[in-house]
């Protein structure tokens, strides 16, 4: 053994070898049915460059972009120490609903802020998983919207299996642009009813081309 000037050194950190996959960051305002469906989403739709990673129940919409924020924040900085670009997030996205939440306007402006897109249902998430099953009712209020999703779908309310709204997925797609596309052409974006969660999935089940947004 040799212990003089000559001996090796250990060789420096190498760059990362593995193959790239687009990461998104999903962090929801609900603990049960917007993480379900979108981990559900995920495992049956994503691409092989897709990572999706879902955090549940983080709270209000405020609270829910302040998570996102200090995720993405912390995902970059493990990406800079580790020298390994593929630890940071892609797309980061908040998933809350309209309802009647407080400091809603405050929970957008902060998201736009830090490069975070939200995926807003007004009045709620149940809108996004009815269009799957049937046009839009018009105007509704939550509770509303959610007893009927129970009328459609038996055990709603107990956990959301994809499975039903799988077949329906691009008529859901189709029906929220186009409840999107009216309330833009009235000067009413983001009125109710309008979601625009088909742009997350879109996302996911087709992925543009590149890693970085």
């Amino acid at each position: 053994m040799s212990f003089g000037p000559d001996r090796r050194r250990r060789p420096g950190r190498r760059p990362p070898t593995r193959s790239p996959k687009r990461k998104i960051l999903i962090v929801c305002e609900g603990a049960k049915t917007e993480p379900q469906y979108f981990k559900q989403f995920a495992s049956v739709h994503r691409a092989a460059i897709v990572q999706v990673d879902v955090i549940p129940g983080s709270g209000v919409p405020l609270t829910v972009v302040q998570e996102a924020k200090r995720r993405k924040a912390k995902a970059s900085e493990d990406a800079r120490r580790e020298n390994d670009p593929y630890l940071k997030y892609d797309l980061v996205w908040c998933v809350f609903d309209v309802d009647d939440h407080p400091h809603l306007k405050e929970a957008l402006q902060t998201a736009e802020r830090n490069g975070i897109d939200v995926a807003l249902s007004n009045p709620c998430f149940e809108l996004w998983l009815m269009l799957h099953l049937r046009d839009a009712p018009g105007s509704i209020h939550r509770r509303k919207a959610q007893a009927m999703m129970k009328r459609l779908v038996a055990n709603y309310d107990k956990s959301v299996d994809f499975d039903v709204y799988r077949d329906g997925y691009a008529s859901a797609v189709a029906r929220a642009r186009k409840l999107d596309e009216l309330a833009e052409a009235d000067g009413e974006p983001g009125r109710n009813p309008t979601t625009n969660v088909y742009v997350l999935t879109e996302m996911i089940a087709n992925p543009p081309g590149g890693l970085s947004v």
